[in-house]
């Protein structure tokens, strides 16, 4: 029963290999080309942890010369959800856009698009705790915004030459 299996399992994997198929992560694939891009954010906390997200996310590797630029530009707004008596708000929802343009550094015609993301966090009566809280809503959107904003890489870039 085992030789069959393992037969089957041999003579798929040769047909693969046949197919051309290539992993999406391979080392020819996409992955190798997110990991070339140098990424550019404005100056502010916000930028900041947009930016290590991406670089984390996109797997940069500072010993290879970056061949494409990724200029992103964040704004946030913050609207109060529920009331409490006192009329001070329950919750925050915490709206991150994102606008991105990716450039060869070589030259040639640069992409775009631009990534949206919502995410809430409690309203705490502590200062302190607020204050956490915000900047928790505000690592959550980083990461989020990053993770679409690759996605968004991943698809175009194999469409490149």
């Amino acid at each position: 029963m085992r030789v069959p299996a393992a037969g089957a399992v041999a003579l798929m994997g040769l047909a693969l290999a046949g197919c051309g198929f290539t992993p999406l992560y391979g080392e020819a694939g996409v992955g190798s080309s997110l990991s070339r891009i140098t990424v550019t954010t404005q100056d502010d906390r916000l930028g900041y942890r947009v930016r290590e997200q991406l670089e984390d996310a996109l797997g940069r590797d500072a010993s290879q010369a970056p061949l494409w630029r990724l200029q992103t530009t964040v704004e946030q707004s913050r609207r109060p959800l529920g009331r409490r008596i006192d009329d001070t708000a329950t919750r925050y929802e915490l709206t991150v856009r994102g606008a991105w343009t990716l450039t060869p550094v070589g030259g040639g015609l640069p992409l775009s698009g631009v990534e949206t993301v919502t995410t809430t966090y409690a309203a705490a009566d502590q200062p302190y705790a607020a204050i956490a809280a915000q900047q928790d809503g505000e690592e959550r959107a980083a990461a989020e915004l990053a993770r679409q904003i690759r996605l968004d890489l991943m698809r175009a870039l194999p469409d490149q030459p």
